[in-house]
């Protein structure tokens, strides 16, 4: 039957059919009623917007088509893998994230018999369906059948035992979507019923968001975005008043600059800068909502000079993914955000090149090239050449020329792709293109001065084994998958002159703003802090291909680094020691800088000790990853006991969203519950006596439960416990305590800390001593940390000292 057909047509059709066939048994009715459902049937839902990161019951109401469902079949409720909604469990009807499944018939005609099916069986499988649709409730039918038009009732955070409901998704989208598969004949081949659409959308203002340039030149004017984001850092909408901004000089109590911002009307809470002219000196921007007394302020320093580099920095999020591949949202939208919220410079539409069809990349790439802005927003397209590890792992290629992108086609009409394997093409063969990684070099080397291939750390991890010099300049060291200072070591080590980048790989509609989620994407995305000389796709393109770049995890700050008219990322020839002059810039203050060659650290500050130990201030420190591939992150749960001193006060730093917490469970004991990614997590502690102090800290590692029951453990193998027991006689003596923990750097670590407020900017210079390595340069970058776990690298300088 085509949709077309009307009721009276089925009729008519109805009675030429009995007519031919003469006398035969057959419920009455039943041809017309089915012949009238969608075949594979309908899904309705309770609700059709909520609030991201709120508590909700979902009911979905499958009423099944006229296919039925048959003995033995199963049926699938499937959304996209990057939702960080939280994990489904089917084992304590009393506890949050409850899901189940009921069985209700539907109305019986004269002459049909019931459905037999017994019962249904649900459970929650992450990779239970196709990427991108890879997280999937499963029901299964026990033993039976279903008839057209019986129910299956799905309850999502299911209250009716005294849980809370289910966490929905802590980012906003548009239309998030849930889609029904059924498996009517009881083969395991499935066919969409239809997608459920939901709008998720921001929740109240929690706080402000100020990006500005982290320093500027005497004859630069201020440039940045003020926003207002939910307590999950997605951007508010619509919000009434006027933000004010002032700008202190130094520690002055008066501002020297004010300004009321008027918030628009409609759309993002979100207002430009005002060009303001600052004279040289430190200062700091302060900003509030006057309408909002309970909204806290935000702050950001900034450094003004003559003697900088370049006029302002540029920030650059090269690898971000719209709806279009795994994404959310779509391509304008995140260009968008990229500039009006996260207030980035510099934006990388990207596509995973398997998935991505050929409409809607040519689609993407026109929507953001309208982004593009001399001297405001330069836009370039990627492709994210996505081969395995075995193949030498994920690599982004960034377009940097005037010509349409080689891609996915090139001149000669063959494609660029890995393969082509998305959910919009007809059957299932894969057709293999540019595989191995050798052989991507090969499509663009002859115009290597346009292209940017980055090698990352997403899901498939790039592996050194593989380096072109031509191509590669940079390597992504930080994104949302997590911190990866451990990568540039190691291809520091091999002799590859490569430069650093840290980029958002933000799926979740927030490039640049870098806002952390649940689960996979679990920190704050990254930015390239980029040192151009104008902010134009070719001056941009030029500086990134130099290597004068830096990389942070997410945060507006700085580091230069020079040796005589040498920037970072620059190779060069030098007599006798080199004396590198460094700065970093920060806002949460720099506790530890350090500068690495091919042989590991070379140079090192302790901030917290340089400026003298407190007397009763100490911090206990964890972090790590418990493997460097895709699901990596380490999930701690543990208790610090205090004996022998009062705790006297205690905060949490480096915790990156609200489900990452700490809390005092009695007078000497405090429980913690975090998840790293590489990064580390903290609790600072005042003590009344730390030289009879005694602490232990006992606790589990667990990962990722791809498979099973999320209530229950799944132990880190290697280190599934922990229990660490110190005195503070012995931290007296050393200062700082660190006990490794195996895994990919997972360590516990006891520390003293100093009193006095940290550097916001730090100054200093480091002689290098004239000692090639083995492949004939020797390589220097500095790395620092500040007090909330937020880091910077530099770019090497690869020095070649003459004999």
């Amino acid at each position: 039957m085509t949709t077309e057909t009307t009721p009276l047509e089925l009729q008519q059709r109805h009675a030429a059919l009995r007519e031919r066939l003469g006398p035969h048994t057959a419920p009455a009715g039943l041809y017309l009623r089915d012949k009238q459902r969608p075949f594979l049937g309908r899904v309705d839902c309770s609700v059709s917007r909520v609030e991201a990161g709120s508590w909700q019951e979902i009911v979905l109401d499958y009423e099944v088509g006229a296919s039925g469902i048959a003995d033995g079949a199963w049926i699938k409720l499937a959304f996209r893998f990057y939702s960080d909604w939280a994990l489904f469990q089917t084992s304590d009807p009393t506890a949050a994230n409850y899901i189940s499944a009921e069985y209700q018939a539907g109305p019986l005609l004269p002459g049909q018999s019931p459905g037999t099916v017994q019962s249904l069986s649900i459970r929650f499988d992450q990779k239970g369906h196709e990427r991108p649709f890879q997280k999937a409730v499963i029901v299964d039918v026990v033993d039976g059948y279903l008839n057209a038009g019986d129910h299956i009732l799905i309850r999502l955070g299911d209250r009716r035992g005294g849980g809370p409901g289910t966490r929905v998704q802590t980012f906003v989208e548009d239309a998030f979507r849930l889609r029904l598969y059924v498996d009517p004949l009881g083969t395991s081949r499935f066919a969409a019923v239809d997608d459920v659409v939901i709008q998720v959308a921001h929740g109240p203002a929690a706080r402000l968001f100020l990006n500005a340039p982290r320093f500027l030149r005497s004859d630069a004017a201020l440039s940045g975005r003020l926003s207002a984001l939910d307590r999950w850092g997605n951007i508010v909408q619509s919000l009434p008043g006027s933000l004010r901004l002032r700008a202190y000089a130094d520690d002055a109590h008066q501002p020297a600059h004010e300004a009321l911002l008027a918030l628009p009307e409609a759309g993002w809470s979100s207002v430009a800068l005002p060009a303001w002219q600052l004279p040289a000196g430190a200062w700091r921007l302060v900003a509030d909502l006057p309408g909002l007394p309970a909204l806290p302020a935000a702050e950001f320093h900034l450094a003004v000079a003559p003697d900088f580099p370049v006029a302002r920095p540029f920030y650059a999020d090269l690898h971000v993914h719209a709806h279009d591949t795994v994404g959310t949202n779509s391509p304008a939208y995140n260009a968008a955000y990229a500039r009006d919220v996260g207030g980035i410079d510099v934006f990388g539409y990207t596509a995973n090149d398997f998935q991505i069809t050929d409409r809607h990349w040519t689609e993407g790439v026109e929507a953001v090239r309208q982004f593009h802005e001399l001297g405001r927003f330069v836009v370039y397209p990627v492709q994210e050449w996505c081969g395995s590890s075995t193949a030498g792992g994920d690599h982004n290629v960034v377009f940097l020329g005037d010509a349409p992108p080689a891609f996915p086609y090139n001149a000669r009409g063959e494609h660029n792709r890995t393969f082509q394997w998305n959910e919009d093409m007809r059957g299932q063969a894969v057709t293999v293109g540019r595989w191995p990684v050798e052989e991507l070099w090969g499509a663009y080397v002859d115009d290597a001065d346009n292209h940017l291939v980055m090698p990352h750390v997403g899901g498939r991890r790039y592996i050194p084994d593989w380096h072109h010099p031509k191509l590669e300049r940079l390597v992504e060291i930080a994104s949302t998958w997590g911190h990866f200072g451990w990568l540039y070591q190691d291809v520091i080590r091999r002799g590859y002159q490569l430069g650093v980048a840290a980029n958002s790989d933000e799926h979740r509609g927030r490039p640049g703003a870098g806002a952390p989620g649940v689960q996979v994407f679990g920190v704050h995305g990254g930015l390239t802090g980029v040192l151009a000389d104008a902010l134009d796709a070719r001056s941009v393109a030029r500086a990134l291909r130099a290597r004068h770049t830096w990389a942070t995890t997410g945060e507006h700050a700085a580091v230069l680094v020079r040796c005589g008219a040498h920037r970072q990322g620059d190779a060069f020839e030098h007599e006798g020691p080199a004396t590198l002059q460094y700065r970093f810039l920060g806002q949460a203050g720099w506790e530890y800088l350090a500068a690495h060659d091919h042989d590991g650290v070379l140079w090192e500050r302790d901030l917290h000790r340089e400026l003298g130990y407190s007397a009763r201030r100490i911090r206990l420190r964890w972090g790590g990853a418990r493997i460097r591939d895709r699901y990596r992150w380490a999930a701690w749960q543990g208790r610090l006991q205090v004996l022998g001193a009062t705790i006297q006060g205690f905060r949490s730093l480096g915790f990156e969203h609200a489900e990452e917490s700490s809390w005092r469970t009695g007078p000497a004991e405090i429980a913690f519950r975090s998840d790293t990614y590489g990064d580390a997590d903290s609790i600072e502690l005042e003590v009344s006596d730390l030289a009879s102090l005694r602490l232990r800290v006992q606790g589990t590692i667990d990962g990722y439960v791809k498979v099973g029951d999320p209530l229950q453990r799944n132990p880190f193998v290697h280190r599934p416990d922990f229990d660490w027991e110190i005195t503070g006689a012995q931290l007296l003596e050393a200062g700082r305590l660190e006990w490794p923990l195996g895994g990919t750097e997972l360590f516990l670590a006891l520390e003293r800390l100093t009193d006095a407020p940290l550097p916001r900017d730090i100054a200093g210079e480091v002689v290098v001593e004239p000692r090639n390595a083995g492949f004939g340069f020797r390589p220097v970058y500095f790395h620092g940390r500040q007090r909330d776990d937020s880091k910077a690298w530099s770019s090497a300088q690869f020095i070649n000292f003459k004999s």
